[in-house]
């Protein structure tokens, strides 16, 4: 792949980000005056438009709640249907990077509550229906912080036992998730899949291929597009992250990629991996900013990472498997590659996933 400027800008941020500089807008401007105001209601569709069946065996219900910056994320909350006399274990689950909460979160979400938790999948600040503006930007700070307020949420809610939560990121939002508990010790399980550190892919470039020269060039460019975006009073949108349509050039991973964002099989219209773009500046903060950096210090509490054995991806979970402390577990899932994790019901070890959270939130 040719990884100048303009041919990057072309790759979904969810694998090149840092190199391509895709994306979104600053972090000063994240927290800016045009978000949602506390008073203001989320526009919640409440018909169900997820991209996976509903099942019989859980309540589904639309929430929201507010993260340490004041905004409001909105959240489907999914419940056993079975009857208990005692709160329950939780967890809040997110990702995929550009996903929202009606694709893989959900499934994860909805599946795990069939197994007796109550389950929160949200949406992250600025993506979907959650609020924040502007729209489709990503943080490395804000987007850990949604977890830890998913946890307040689940914390605060009657049937569920507060020193029993857990957390599940997927894709981009692994790498949140280990950063989120390594501060957060309400957190008492983490488990990820298909792992993605959005802060060293954005650094380093996928397999940390970016050269100090492209990052330089790269980090020139955004700081330059600040000044005309301050001076626009708007954050300007970066190419789309996928194709509309493939081109039979566009490579293995991003044919990946579109095989479930741009199909029937994963697509919703409020995903910006499905339509959309982040704005130019987004990974600025991300290439500042290591995720990982203590995530050993989630120990005692045990973590399960996990990583297709054809993932192009596998080297961010093999790597921060060895980063973390006991207890951990690493599982590497034969004949399933970075996307199948996403909603491959045969791939997705939701066995092995129960058992650990059933030992480790006991």
């Amino acid at each position: 792949m040719n990884h100048s400027y303009p041919r990057l800008g072309l790759v979904p941020s969810a694998i090149f980000a840092g190199l391509a500089a895709l994306a979104s807008v600053p972090a000063a401007l994240a927290q800016d005056s045009q978000r949602v105001t506390p008073n203001q209601a989320l526009p919640l569709t409440q018909a169900w438009d997820k991209t996976f069946a509903q099942s019989s065996k859980v309540e589904h219900h639309k929430v929201t709640f507010k993260n340490r910056y004041g905004i409001t994320l909105a959240a489907d909350l999914y419940l056993p249907r079975q009857p208990t006399d005692r709160p329950l274990p939780a967890l809040a689950v997110s990702g995929p990077f550009g996903a929202v909460k009606e694709q893989s979160s959900g499934l994860y979400a909805q599946t795990l509550a069939e197994r007796g938790y109550v389950t929160l999948a949200f949406d992250p600040s600025y993506t979907g229906e959650s609020g924040g503006e502007p729209r489709d930007l990503a943080s490395p700070d804000i987007n850990t912080e949604d977890f830890s307020a998913a946890v307040d949420f689940l914390g605060l809610h009657k049937g569920v036992d507060r020193d029993r939560i857990g957390i599940i990121g997927i894709c981009g939002y692994g790498g949140m998730g280990l950063s989120a508990a390594a501060v957060d010790t309400r957190i008492k399980a983490v488990v990820t899949t298909a792992m993605y550190d959005m802060s060293r892919v954005m650094a380093k470039g996928l397999n940390d291929s970016l050269t100090r020269q492209q990052r330089a060039q790269t980090l020139d460019r955004l700081s330059q597009q600040r000044w005309v975006d301050a001076q626009n009073g708007t954050a300007m949108p970066g190419p789309r992250i996928l194709p509309e349509k493939l081109d039979g050039e566009d490579g293995e991973i991003i044919e990946e990629f579109f095989g479930y964002y741009r199909t029937p099989r994963g697509f919703h219209k409020n995903s910006p991996n499905s339509n959309g773009a982040w704005t130019a500046t987004m990974p600025l903060p991300f290439m500042n900013l290591p995720l990982l950096t203590h995530i050993a210090e989630i120990a005692p509490r045990p973590v399960l990472i996990i990583a297709g054995e054809n993932a192009h991806s596998r080297y961010f979970s093999e790597d921060a498997f060895e980063a973390a402390a006991q207890p951990k577990q690493l599982l590497i899932v034969k004949d399933a590659n970075h996307v199948d994790l996403y909603d491959r019901m045969d791939k997705i070890p939701f066995d092995t996933i129960s058992d650990f959270l059933a030992k480790s939130l006991k």
